[in-house]
């Protein structure tokens, strides 16, 4: 028995079809074909050609200083005269603390002390004194907001947009939207911490639906800087030229067949970008080069310092040779080896904010000493933030706490000396100015050049980007 048509098929093949064509119309009126992003169909090489921005601004490069593990907000940029006064109370608020059936205790203020710095005034907790000292080039969001207490999804919101996987990330859209600076060396690079990656991996740094040529590159800060990069004892560089040279051209007539394919053509790219990362790469890691003063500021000396001070490092490296997006991970693994302080905050914070604030603090003045303050973007913050109570009574650990938390941005486009929105009086959740994952990412790309909504790639039928259907830029944050 013949399977009954469908209404859209019974409308489709009406008339010999004819019935589509006002469809085609419609979609033709409305850039349909003309809209794919067919970076697949380009030559190999033009996938991270560099690509004017949708409007002038200062910023060519951005990094991410991600905080794996979710920071205090109340223990690190946004004090609570309240919080003090009420340590010790039991909290009666309408929010539900305590996540995963973790026990909850009392309301504990911060151990780690709060004073004012620069000519703003910006309050910034003991745990920095080194970034304290770049005061007036902060903006610190405190209104932050997501829509996940889980690591893993919550690290995955903060890099895609989206709590789901497969989705590309910023820096695939940076790389997308931009292009890179450099030929010889990935758009995007991602360093992270020798204790372990995030909980959710290289979901994190993926391309998603986009062509697999806009993925970060995983770099190692010790040693080589990618596995397997060497070339193989006994191959002369005149022999690897030429098998390279021949897999070109077998891989270029075989493309022809499939002008599509995002993943061949980012394969038949790679070959050649490895080729040239044999030496770029190895040069841009290459610390020796280094004044010995250059890497006492990073820390490079001190055990405490010495791994996050060598990525900080290497990232000058790499934004002075043109890498548009560099992601630096502080805390890898699960619980203490992260920021995540359940057992507790106040070793723990005092641990990772004592690996990191010396480097991110020489990394800034470096940038400044080098001109590439006036174009590159910081960004500093973890998944979410932390509660104002106690994780159990008598136990100094915070549990975790997606309804307000705090990210600072600074460098190129930004309005430093400020904070911006608030929490309420006790830190548990946002209530000013408000700021939503997304409105952070819009926030990027505009000091960035791009426009959010005008950023999209097609994909299943749609125009995606990274904010969704919502995102707005943080005005007050553009200078």
């Amino acid at each position: 028995m013949a399977r009954a048509k469908s209404r859209r098929e019974l409308l489709l093949e009406m008339g010999g079809g004819f019935a589509a064509l006002p469809l085609v119309d419609l979609l033709c009126r409305d850039g349909f074909f003309a809209r794919p992003a067919f970076a697949a169909t380009d030559k190999p090489k033009s996938a991270l050609a560099a690509k004017p921005p949708h409007f002038p601004v200062k910023a060519k490069h951005c990094v991410f200083l991600f905080m794996n593990g979710a920071p205090s907000q109340v223990d690190t940029f946004d004090p609570k005269p309240e919080l003090d006064k009420r340590d010790g109370q039991a909290y009666k608020g309408p929010l539900a603390v305590g996540s995963n059936g973790r026990p909850v205790g009392y309301l504990m203020k911060s151990p780690f002390p709060f004073r004012k710095h620069g000519q703003s005034g910006l309050e910034i907790s003991s745990l920095f004194p080194h970034v304290a000292r770049h005061a007036d080039d902060l903006c610190v969001i405190r209104s932050m907001h997501t829509d996940t207490a889980a690591h893993a999804s919550g690290c995955l919101q903060m890099n895609t947009g989206h709590i789901l996987i497969g989705k590309p990330s910023l820096g695939s859209w940076l790389g997308y939207g931009l292009g890179s600076g450099n030929e010889n060396l990935p758009a995007f690079v991602v360093m992270t911490d020798p204790r372990g990656g995030p909980i959710s991996g290289a979901s994190n740094w993926t391309a998603g639906y986009m062509p697999a040529a806009y993925q970060g590159t995983l770099f190692r800060a010790s040693g080589a800087p990618l596995l397997d990069l060497e070339t193989p004892a006994g191959t002369s560089a005149k022999t690897q030229r030429a098998a390279l040279d021949l897999l070109r051209d077998l891989n270029e007539e075989h493309r022809e067949f499939h002008p599509r394919e995002s993943e061949l053509s980012a394969r038949i790219h790679s070959y050649e970008l490895a080729y040239q990362m044999q030496t770029a790469a190895a040069a841009a890691v290459d610390l020796d080069r280094e004044p010995a003063h250059v890497r006492r500021d990073y820390g490079l000396d001190d055990r405490l310092t010495a791994d996050f001070g060598r990525k900080c490092l290497i990232t000058r490296r790499l934004l002075e040779r043109g890498v548009r997006f560099v992601q630096l991970y502080s805390g890898g693994g699960h619980i203490e080896d992260t920021w995540d302080g359940h057992n507790n905050c106040v070793s723990n914070h005092t641990l990772h904010a004592g690996e990191t604030d010396r480097p991110i603090g020489a990394l800034m003045n470096d940038l400044k000493r080098t001109g590439l303050w006036d174009e590159t973007l910081l960004v500093w913050g973890g998944e979410f933030g932390r509660t104002p109570t106690s994780e159990g009574a008598g136990k100094p650990g915070r549990d975790h706490d997606w309804h307000g938390f705090s990210m600072w941005l600074a460098g190129a486009g930004v309005k430093g000396g400020q904070a911006i929105g608030a929490t309420d009086e006790l830190g548990f959740a946002a209530v000013e100015e408000k700021c939503h994952v997304s409105d952070l990412h819009a926030t990027i790309l505009y000091l960035m050049g791009l426009e959010h909504t005008r950023l999209t790639y097609f994909h299943q039928g749609m125009n995606q980007r990274i904010t969704g259907v919502r995102g707005n830029p943080v005005r007050k944050a553009i200078a």
